[in-house]
């Protein structure tokens, strides 16, 4: 098969090397639509890779091509997902259903090969079906739906409340349109990117709010009556985000952070101060699995994509490229301010 294979830092060659084989257990798939995750980025231009040669990839979509001894339930050409993770289910967090929090998990597309292919194996526990009506893009875009509705179950979020999503890229649109599917009463997207905001105007964003308008904090009072938001989803991971969460949540309120930073940060203690003097609960939130493996954030995603109570939104995608030019789509992460949206790889047959 071809697949763009990944030689060394910002070393991507699109060539031949042996097609996987199902074993007992296994599903091979043939990749439709596989799309560019931030955590890719860094194996690629930042030599952050764990060995070389690696195929990466693991937000996918595509149809099942062979199916191994054992596997009950799933057929060939079926459409499909398939969860990236692959935990041990032996240690204690394994056997307590964490399985995101598994010290001793290997991950299709980072320490296996992925989905940067013309096909991928998983094991068949990790296969998720989906309605054939659902197109191969919108299918690549479970994965980074499913961190969104991990955080919410992570924050423990109940309806009836108002939401503030940080960050209006792919996974804080997700995450606002969970909160909504789950009973919000209003939710609120803050980014800098008025593209974005517009965005998660038409999935269903109750308000926008453009944060380099120096005057948000006072709209935040102004629709908030000042006592700020009981829910608060950080999803962009970015140092300018983090701060304002802690400005804007609520007395008691639950913020979770999402998004993951590959910089330090830094709060003003005044600010960080504001933990302990609202009494508010911060947690963190990893990769999207719950017991039983891989968890109802996979069958629900699924579920809500095929019935459109998840929506999906064409721009979501910034650009489509082959596979066979995954090396010139990463060369744009390169160029600041460049990448305003998702980046598709497709395999054309």
């Amino acid at each position: 098969m071809k697949a763009a294979v990944l030689h060394n830092q910002e070393d991507i060659r699109y060539e031949e090397i042996e097609t996987p084989q199902a074993g007992g257990g296994e599903v091979v798939i043939h990749v439709k639509a596989t799309g560019i995750c931030g955590s890719d980025i860094p194996r690629v231009n930042a030599g952050a890779a764990h060995y070389y040669p690696i195929v990466l990839g693991h937000e996918f979509s595509g149809v099942v091509a062979q199916v191994g001894e054992g596997v009950e339930g799933i057929h060939t050409g079926e459409h499909v997902t398939a969860a990236p993770l692959i935990p041990c289910m032996k240690c204690e967090d394994c056997q307590q259903g964490h399985f995101s929090l598994c010290k001793h998990y290997k991950f299709i597309g980072s320490s296996l090969f992925g989905s940067f292919a013309d096909y991928v194996k998983a094991p068949a526990r990790n296969v998720i079906k989906f309605d054939p009506s659902v197109p191969f893009e919108e299918g690549a875009f479970f994965e980074p739906a499913t961190v969104g509705l991990h955080g919410v179950k992570c924050a423990d979020f109940h309806g009836g409340k108002d939401v503030a999503i940080l960050g209006g890229g792919t996974v804080g649109l997700f995450t606002m349109q969970w909160t909504k599917i789950l009973g919000a009463r209003r939710v609120v997207v803050f980014d800098i990117n008025d593209a974005r905001l517009r965005l998660a105007s038409a999935l269903g964003a109750d308000e926008v709010v453009n944060t380099k308008d120096g005057a948000f904090l006072d709209r935040v009072r102004e629709m908030t009556g000042g006592r700020g938001f009981p829910f608060v989803f950080e999803t962009a991971g970015q140092n300018a985000t983090m701060n304002i969460a802690f400005e804007i949540a609520s007395n008691k309120a639950s913020v979770c952070f999402i998004g993951t930073s590959s910089r330090d940060l830094s709060f003003p203690w005044r600010r960080f101060e504001k933990m302990n003097r609202k009494e508010f609960r911060l947690t963190g939130s990893w990769m999207s699995y719950s017991a039983p493996f891989p968890g109802d954030e996979w069958t629900f995603a699924a579920e809500c994509f095929s019935n459109g109570k998840l929506k999906y939104d064409p721009k979501l995608i910034y650009k489509r490229f082959p596979m066979s030019e995954a090396g010139r789509a990463f060369k744009l992460f390169k160029i600041p301010g460049e990448v305003k949206g998702k980046i598709m790889l497709v395999n054309e047959d």
